[in-house]
């Protein structure tokens, strides 16, 4: 019967509870290495003395081996070996080399994850300042990859098992459906003639194609217009809409024209960089706070989210609105600015968490794999669906003196 020694650090571990065999036989080995015998026989079996009694059980279909333990003492883990496996123990893997190689991949995902968010920042600051076309068009390209992620998403094993998707070309005219939505809000000036002009194309689609037609392929259909299209929209509304003078002094006011911007700063052009910082701060501060704070779950629709992370979040999105509302002097009342800020926060959760609702009923981590250690862009821009609406809502309707 041949044997040989084996270093349990190489394999994975059982988390398992067994007594020595003091009594056996077995070759001599070091205190770390376990004896792994090949029985003749078909089935597999394991011969072990557990939870220290000294009744040996033989325990089929675990282990293809007889294990034997030389020292007389407990301990907490057994190696798994594979029947073919060739063991030597001289190119055996540490238990130290396996967490270093993980924690350069984290580090790898990290450095990633930095990089690409620092190179979003800058290209969506740069968008934001110039304005006009040129933000339109950016929003309109998002627009169009984030409605493409969105119906492959209702057409995931998770949803279309409980559902009928819509057809593909459907799919795909409602994505450019959405991606023309920004541009026709710019040109017209308005969103409602596009959004209605939109659902009856739509529809008029779904109940021509051949097969019969699922109430379930138009409301998902209608969902994707109005979240993937329609509520992008009030970011146009808001930065190329409001074109008020925004600031009281002449600091700063022709500051963009520098970088081919407008010759002063708008309270379109203000009130989108509040927004965006404190989206960007909410969602800072609540992974922070969540890490060194979080114990209790905010919702079952995403665990890792806590109350303490929203807490933090919260305060850390009013607090940059209110900094930012002193350095640009708009709004002037520090009630507004808090205001705002809140209204910024809970926009920018309440849409975290209706992606992180559609990507658990598809049953997917992540949206897409378009940015490296992002995911999608639906990953990305979440948190900005709602808070333009709201946004825009709040300057229109609350502010009709636009914060001065």
């Amino acid at each position: 019967m041949a044997s040989s020694c084996i270093d349990f650090d190489r394999f994975k571990l059982l988390p398992l509870s067994l007594a020595s065999l003091s009594n056996s036989h077995s070759p001599s080995t070091s205190s770390r290495a376990l004896i792994l015998t090949r029985p003749r026989c078909s089935i597999p079996r394991i011969g072990l003395f557990l939870d220290g009694s000294r009744v040996k059980r033989e325990v089929s279909g675990i282990i293809p081996r007889t294990i034997f333990l030389k020292h007389p003492r407990i301990i907490t883990a057994v190696a798994r070996a594979e029947p073919n496996e060739e063991v030597n123990k001289g190119n055996s893997t540490t238990a130290r080399e396996i967490p270093t190689s993980e924690l350069k991949q984290k580090n790898s995902q990290l450095k990633k994850r930095v990089v690409f968010g620092l190179g979003i920042g800058i290209s969506v600051g740069g968008v934001v300042l110039a304005g006009g076309w040129v933000f339109t068009v950016a929003l309109a390209a998002a627009v169009f990859v984030g409605a493409r992620e969105y119906f492959e998403l209702v057409r995931s094993r998770g949803i279309a098992d409980g559902m009928t998707p819509p057809p593909r070309y459907i799919s795909r005219v409602c994505s450019v459906i959405c991606a023309l939505m920004p541009v026709l809000t710019l040109y017209l000036g308005q969103i409602d003639v596009s959004v209605t002009s939109a659902a009856f194309v739509v529809s008029m689609a779904l109940l021509m194609q051949r097969g019969i037609p699922r109430f379930a392929q138009l409301t998902s259909a209608m969902f994707g217009l109005f979240y993937c299209g329609y509520l992008p929209c009030f970011w146009v509304k808001l930065r190329c809409g409001l074109a008020v003078p925004a600031l009281n002094t002449r600091l700063g006011a022709s500051w963009p024209v520098i970088f081919g911007g407008q010759t002063q700063w708008t309270v379109g052009l203000v009130a989108t960089l509040i927004s965006f910082s404190s989206i960007i701060a909410a969602d800072t501060f609540a992974f922070i706070g969540g890490k060194a704070f979080g114990r209790t779950p905010l919702t079952n629709i995403s665990p890792k989210k806590t109350w303490e992370g929203a807490v933090a979040g919260l305060g850390g999105c009013i607090a940059t609105s209110v900094l930012l509302s002193r350095i640009f002097c708009w709004p002037t009342s520090t009630l507004s600015a808090v205001a705002f800020g809140f209204l910024n926060f809970f926009g920018s959760l309440f849409g975290d968490l209706t992606e992180s609702m559609i990507k658990r009923d598809a049953g997917v981590k992540d949206s897409g794999s378009l940015i490296p250690g992002h995911g999608g862009i639906l990953d990305r821009v979440d948190s900005y669906i709602f808070t333009g609406a709201l946004a825009y809502s709040f300057v229109k309707l609350f502010l009709p003196l636009y914060g001065i």
